[in-house]
């Protein structure tokens, strides 16, 4: 497959919801813009470190990555980012490393998004197009 690259609009989720409540203003709400690689042997998505600083997100802990030569290695796991990607939004936990942003397979699987390689893009399910269909059973 070649390398598909996306526009994905990343926001804090709980200066989200802060805001939702009236703590603090819309304009608050620290966001970062990405051209990110889409990554299907890729499980969880992925930020660096600055974009984890600049979204002012924690670490709630580490999990184990295990990359694709076999290595493994400890990493940051952020707190709830807003994931947006052609206007399908979710909320997802990501792992830290790298210097680029991977969306992984569990956000394609929420936003029902499917990558069309011939035209090497993101594509919503044909089945779907207008909104995202999750199953559940």
């Amino acid at each position: 497959m070649g390398e598909v690259r996306v526009k994905v609009k990343l926001t804090n989720a709980i200066d989200e919801g802060m805001a939702r409540r009236g703590k603090i203003g819309k304009e608050e709400i620290r966001r970062y813009e990405a051209d990110a690689l889409v990554d299907t042997g890729a499980v969880s998505s992925v930020v660096p470190a600055n974009v984890m600083e600049q979204l002012g997100v924690l670490s709630i802990g580490t999990r184990v990555a295990e990359y694709a030569d076999g290595r493994n290695d400890v990493v940051d796991l952020t707190e709830p980012i807003v994931f947006d990607i052609i206007g399908r939004i979710t909320t997802e936990n990501a792992m830290v490393l790298g210097d680029e942003v991977i969306i992984g397979q569990t956000i394609l699987e929420v936003l029902d998004l499917q990558v069309d390689c011939r035209n090497q893009k993101l594509i919503p399910n044909p089945a779907h197009p207008d909104q995202p269909v999750v199953k559940i059973k």
